[in-house]
């Protein structure tokens, strides 16, 4: 007794609430905190469904934790609020948030019994759901919150204390917002049971109807749902749902809301919920297979650039309309699989399409022969083929491209002539097979030769990129001095993520021990205090990402201006307002002059003719317009590529295996059999990879004008002025030594047994172009010719077997060779 008379002083300063305000009520501290729980019922919205659209605006996802399609008062029937109104709150218009008499009834009930009582108002009702629902929700992607599991914990507690938490909050919420506007409010954050909030989503997942055309009987079925909506499920305990539906009617009769006789014809209705519920998927799964990708890809850029956590992006009822080429993607989708079908085992065929662009660099396609799902016996997956850095083997020669402009950027031409020797040992770059000549300590010199004897022993650099010798590039990489300007030049060009990543594609581990594991690749494979770096890099042995190779051909074309490879056109929130992207986006900038990067693509324009190792995927498919490209293969064969560019439109390919097991890829092209894993490899960045990209490329570009390639520049065609040697040839030891150190080089003598007058050069190398600083080897005549020998010369020494590179061969879908190296992680053309 003592404690009910101290309950009903209590609810009697509760009553006076309206008027004599919280004094009373509760201490200073708890009228703060409900002050602030009451500014939080205003404020906090409610969780929405985002919506990511294509270019054109459909939509292809949407993504949410609570499903809830939100509505206003006049979109909700009057029968749906009569209902509600007369089986929770009969007195609703009458009282100002709080039921007295229905409240000290139910509270003197549950503190005799074990049995409790509701007798809530639909304001407390409103205020319990809000703060459940809403405010002390769990976040998407968030461990849990102890301060909000402990607000959730008292928002369910069956207690005096809540109940009075609950008043109190009720009355304020009452002088804050209208009947009606509390009514809606409620409709609108309610569970329904299955994750559907709100009256918006439950008309539709029960009834596929709108809240303003709901009937009598099933605006009394979802009424009476609210109280307890697991045990009024229609689905699964059909005949308790109906009996509850039936006393919502007998309400609406008692409290003049509906008239016997259509009470009585409503009741003899059957509950006429749709057989199977349907919703859209609540992540990137509703993209379905083909757009999963580009979907989560969307997700992903978001939250990388800052712009939204999970928890915004899956409850913040954002529209994103997206660069998403909804043919484009179709057609690169039957490409990839038609290349490599989809039930391959442990082979994957990903590609990634860009618009290039000066101001912009859109992602227009990404696809994979994999499709995108949750079913992976089917052969489904999440894993971003496309865009993440997914392919562990790596991309092969189209590293080439780095070597090259790094070249060119320090003083080269595409028309210079460069060394392309069979076999090559390196004297500068350490890291070789046990083949490989001793660098003493128990080191080797980096050693590799080309894939074939069929190469030409010097070629320009243009022909270089075409047919894609190994010993070219590492003889360049030595005259570039290290490694340092090679790496730099795939980060700036676009490889940002992929060279912040490990050499197993992930974030370094700094607690590891292993080089390859504790730094990031740019770390790995840069110079380092007595170590010019790893020569490899030039033949692409690391993981890295199609997409952003992709965005390497967008700068290229781009006249050398890196953008972020973006899925966004325009992000509105839930009140339809624009947000600036630009805010988080990086900037665009100019990553290499545009005269380099001009040159740079009339030297890859070769590679779809003649003898170029994509020549043959490029007549396949009746290729006719100017391009770039560069085929890549790993040294095992466990990975080829292919990146292209129009002026429209770049775009990669990778073929690689993604099976537990890393065996080699066969690839034989000739007999038409799908591709498959086997014994030694017959994957070639000219086959699978370039035979995709044209079958794709040449139907999306379809009537689009055949554009041109931008027009070379001199000083990138032939070299800048300071890479001209002086031709020395036929001066005087003295007079060539003498002018080569004046135009800054530095000069090594080879005396040679010739005809021509003693101290006459007769030769020298290079001749016509080299980089400023370089070593010219100058060739002076003795003078004398000695007799010819009639012995037999010794067999020269071993050189490593031709393990590498891309060279011209016969039959449809590409001219190419294998992988490249001999370094320990070579991988080639």
């Amino acid at each position: 007794m003592v404690g009910l008379c101290l309950l009903a002083g209590v609810l009697v300063a509760g009553m006076l609430f309206p008027v004599f305000g919280a004094m009373g009520v509760a201490s200073n501290q708890t009228s703060n905190t409900i002050n602030s729980i009451s500014a939080d019922l205003v404020t906090t919205d409610p969780p929405l469904i985002t919506t990511i659209a294509d270019s054109a605006g459909n939509p292809i996802a949407r993504l949410y934790d609570q499903y809830r399609l939100p509505v206003t008062s006049d979109q909700i029937s009057p029968t749906m609020k009569a209902a509600l109104i007369s089986i929770e709150d009969r007195r609703f218009y009458e009282h100002h948030g709080v039921d007295w008499k229905g409240t000290i009834r139910a509270l003197i009930s549950n503190s005799s019994s074990e049995d409790t009582q509701g007798a809530s108002t639909l304001t407390q009702q409103y205020v319990k759901n809000y703060l459940i629902n809403v405010v002390y929700r769990d976040q998407v992607g968030v461990e849990e919150d102890p301060d909000k599991a402990v607000g959730r914990e008292r928002s369910q507690e069956q207690s005096v204390t809540r109940k009075l938490r609950e008043a109190q909050l009720s009355i304020q919420l009452e002088q804050k917002m209208s009947k009606e506007e509390i009514l809606a409010g409620y409709l609108n954050v309610v569970e329904f049971n299955y994750r559907v909030f709100g009256i918006g989503a439950a008309a539709q997942w029960y009834f596929q109807t709108t809240p303003d055309k709901l009937t009598v009987t099933q605006s009394a079925t979802l009424a009476g749902m609210v109280n307890n909506p697991v045990k009024y499920d229609p689905w699964k305990r059909p005949e308790e749902t109906l009996k509850r539906r039936n006393r919502v009617i007998d309400t609406m009769v008692e409290t003049n809301r509906l008239s016997k006789e259509d009470a009585a014809a409503a009741k003899k209705e059957p509950l006429g919920v749709v057989p199977e519920p349907s919703r859209p998927a609540a992540n990137c799964v509703g993209a379905g297979p083909e757009a999963g990708f580009y979907c989560q890809y969307v997700e992903d850029y978001l939250m990388n650039i800052g712009m939204f956590s999970m928890d915004q992006l899956y409850s913040g009822g954002y529209t994103i309309k997206t660069t998403f080429d909804a043919r484009a993607t179709s057609i690169a989708k039957r490409a990839v699989e038609h290349q490599v079908s989809k039930s391959t085992d442990g082979i994957a065929n990903a590609m990634a399409i860009v618009q290039p662009g000066k101001q912009r660099h859109e992602v227009k396609a990404l696809v994979a022969n994999r499709d995108y799902g949750l079913d992976g016996p089917a052969g489904q997956t999440t894993i971003g083929y496309p865009y993440d850095v997914m392919n562990k083997f790596g991309a092969g020669s189209t590293y080439k491209i780095f070597t090259a402009a790094a070249f060119l950027e320090k003083g080269g031409g595409i028309m210079n002539q460069i060394d392309t020797p069979y076999q090559y040992a390196s004297r500068m770059y350490k890291g070789g097979a046990d083949r490989c000549p001793s660098a003493g300590r128990g080191e080797r010199w980096y050693c590799l030769s080309n894939f074939s004897e069929n190469y030409p022993g010097r070629m320009t650099l243009q022909d270089a990129l075409a047919t894609s010798p190994n010993t070219g590039f590492v003889i360049l990489e030595e005259r570039l001095g290290n490694m340092d300007p090679v790496v730099d030049m795939a980060t700036r060009l676009g490889l940002r993520g992929t060279m912040g990543t490990n050499m197993s594609g992930r974030t370094p581990d700094p607690s590891s021990k292993d080089p390859q594991m504790n730094q990031t690749q740019s770390q790995f494979f840069r110079s380092k205090p007595g170590n010019p770096g790893n020569a490899s890099f030039t033949l692409s042995p690391a993981p890295v990402s199609p997409l952003e190779m992709a965005n390497v051909g967008a700068t290229i074309m781009s006249g050398g201006v890196w953008c972020p490879p973006t899925p966004l056109l325009e992000v509105l929130d839930r009140n339809g307002k624009k947000l600036d992207i630009s805010k988080y986006e990086e900037p665009c900038e100019q990553a290499v002059p545009e005269p380099l990067a001009n040159t740079l693509a009339v030297g890859m324009s070769k590679d779809d003719t003649g003898s170029g190792t994509s020549a043959g995927a490029a007549r396949l498919f009746n290729w006719n317009r100017p391009m770039i490209g560069k085929t890549g293969t790993t040294q095992a064969y466990k990975s080829a590529a292919f990146i292209g560019a129009t002026p429209q439109l770049a775009a990669s390919v990778m073929v690689f295996n993604d099976g537990p097991k890393p065996r080699p890829i066969c690839d034989s092209q000739a007999s038409g059999a799908p591709l498959r894993l086997c014994g030694t490899g017959s994957v070639f960045g000219g086959r699978a990879p370039a035979r995709t990209w044209f079958e794709a490329m040449g139907e999306i570009l379809g009537a689009e004008p055949a554009l041109p390639l931008p027009a070379p520049d001199p000083r990138y065609l032939n070299g800048g002025d300071e890479s001209k040697v002086p031709d020395v040839v036929g001066d005087s030891e003295a007079d060539a030594t003498a002018q080569l150190q004046n135009a800054g080089y530095q000069v090594k003598v080879v005396k040679t047994n010739r005809s021509e007058p003693k101290g006459m050069v007769v030769n020298q190398s290079p001749r016509g172009a080299a980089l400023p600083g370089e070593l010219i080897t100058i060739y002076v005549s003795t003078g004398y010719v000695p007799p010819a020998q009639t012995e037999t010369p010794p067999s020269p020494p071993a050189t490593p077997p031709a393990t590498g590179g891309e060279t011209p061969g016969p039959g449809p879908g590409g001219n190419n060779g294998g992988g490249g190296g001999g370094g320990g992680r070579g991988g080639g053309g």
